[in-house]
């Protein structure tokens, strides 16, 4: 049956793919975002698509949500700060957008009785030393004092919120926690490694890797991320459960920086530079990143489909589609 679906955050890097995943399968779709880290090119192949509707606009607006909430029939709520560079930069920024904007979400879901899916990220493991790690494992936070944790607090109020909406009122609730999530339409303009590491490569300029690059991390492509989403959000059994989503195929830094450079042919060399140059700042890095997946495996037969060569590809292609000029395969 086609349904009517609310995504904030909509012209984002994920929440665009997801938009075009629920528009072929027949359903509408309302995409709400104030455009402040998403991008109207994202959405533009789809507006005038019947079914499909753009509104500029913020999550925190309580009577722009209240209004879309009560049409809709399901809510995925992406809206969120995003990268590392923007966090570090405007912490009242990230806290205010996570966590005010999933209350007022929230709030309205439960006002009209809508069954939501929350986007977490594996940033809530914090210091984590137990790889791979598992929903229900203790985690261990960096100093409020270093604004590069104020993400990671944010996102773990936003599950427990989620969560208690579904133990307090019954609220349908599901929890998805994101890892590296990578393909086409993500830049590089807040920290996003791959994206960063590609166009410097197709420019012939050294790929920064930050601190020694032996941090490791699991890229998913956003096809499958997005296809894991929409089918968690129809199975039953996973209302009031948190799930790990991404690849658990891990890879250094390091490795990732010579493959995108082999794989864009590029004469670009590899440098390595301080967090304190890339941020300013001293910075608390994760030296491994590897979900446990068999809870999402067991929930909707969850298998990445696409290898990272393939992911790297993906991103390289449509960078240099970017790169051509109007007229010559440009777009």
């Amino acid at each position: 049956m086609a349904k009517r679906y609310l995504i904030t955050g909509g012209a984002g890097f994920i929440g665009s793919h997801l938009c075009e995943r629920l528009l072929k399968e027949g359903h509408s779709v309302a995409a709400l975002d104030d455009l402040s880290t998403g991008f109207q090119r994202n959405i533009a192949g789809l507006i005038g698509t019947p079914g499909f509707q753009f509104v500029r606009g913020s999550a925190e607006d309580e009577a722009t949500v209240n209004l879309l909430v009560s049409q809709c029939d399901g809510i995925f709520h992406l809206a969120s700060a995003v990268g590392v560079k923007l966090i570090v930069d405007e912490p009242v920024r990230t806290i205010r957008t996570i966590i005010h904007g999933t209350e007022v979400v929230l709030e309205a879901a439960n006002r009209f009785g809508r069954p939501v899916l929350l986007t977490s990220s594996s940033e809530v493991y914090g210091k984590g030393m137990r790889v791979p790690f598992s929903e229900d494992d203790d985690v261990v936070m960096g100093s409020t004092r270093h604004s590069r944790w104020c993400y990671a607090y944010s996102k773990g109020i936003d599950e427990f919120l989620g969560l208690a909406y579904h133990k307090q009122y019954g609220l349908p609730v599901r929890v998805v926690r994101l890892f590296n999530t990578v393909g086409p339409r993500q830049v590089g303009m807040y920290g996003m490694v791959l994206p960063r590491f590609v166009a410097a490569a197709l420019a012939g300029e050294p790929l920064h890797v930050y601190g020694d690059g032996k941090q490791t991390r699991c890229f998913c492509h956003v096809s499958d991320v997005v296809d894991a989403i929409a089918r968690l959000f129809d199975a039953p059994a996973a209302v009031g459960q948190v799930f790990n989503l991404g690849s658990d195929e891990e890879v250094s830094i390091n490795e990732l920086a010579t493959r995108v450079i082999h794989l864009a042919g590029s004469p670009s060399k590899v440098e390595h530079i301080s967090y304190e140059q890339a941020y300013g700042q001293q910075f608390d890095d994760m030296a491994r990143r590897v979900p446990k997946l068999e809870k999402i495996r067991s929930a909707v037969a969850f298998a990445p489909g696409i290898k990272l060569d393939d992911i790297i590809k993906s991103v390289i292609e449509e960078k240099r589609g970017e790169a051509m000029p109007s007229g010559i395969g440009g777009r």
